[in-house]
């Protein structure tokens, strides 16, 4: 931990560091499969698919150094190196084989829904912890990513 002068007591910035840097391994984890989804979309959805999956890259972007500078704000240390988000990503494998417009939306949406669920999560441990800003962070973040769920899952909707 590096000193500062946050009134947040360290056992609970510590936990709280704990929780955001979770959450940024599977923030930048969903990035790179949006992006997977992104460059390896087909079919007669194509454009609309590849341009939605990057709209998805993007906003997960901003979301991942929000989560990495709230870490580093309570004196802690963002782990956002691809070999740590590798080992500790909670989030499903992605699978590389498809190419099929709906494939990619089922599984892009699975991998939201799932980070979503973990961000609400985060939700509920922080405002336990009393850290109410990492709390309305994760409520910011969750509350896109259900947006953007919305946004996929529509095109598998009908």
């Amino acid at each position: 931990m590096h000193s500062t002068k946050n009134d947040l007591g360290k056992k609970n910035r510590e936990k709280t560091i704990e929780i955001l840097n979770a959450r940024l391994a599977d923030a930048i984890d969903l990035k790179t499969q949006a992006k997977q989804a992104h460059w390896n979309v087909k079919g007669p959805h194509f454009i609309g698919l590849h341009e939605l999956f990057d709209q998805v890259a993007t906003a997960v972007e901003a979301h991942i150094d929000l989560i990495a500078e709230r870490a580093t704000a309570l004196g802690g240390t963002a782990m956002g190196t691809a070999r740590v988000v590798a080992q500790t990503s909670t989030l499903s494998e992605y699978p590389l084989e498809i190419f099929d417009g709906t494939a990619h939306v089922d599984a892009l949406s699975t991998a939201m829904s799932d980070f979503g669920k973990k961000v609400r999560d985060g939700i509920d441990q922080t405002d336990k912890l009393g850290d109410a800003d990492t709390a309305d962070l994760f409520t910011e973040v969750s509350r896109e990513i259900d947006k953007l769920l919305w946004f996929v899952e529509a095109h598998i909707q009908a």
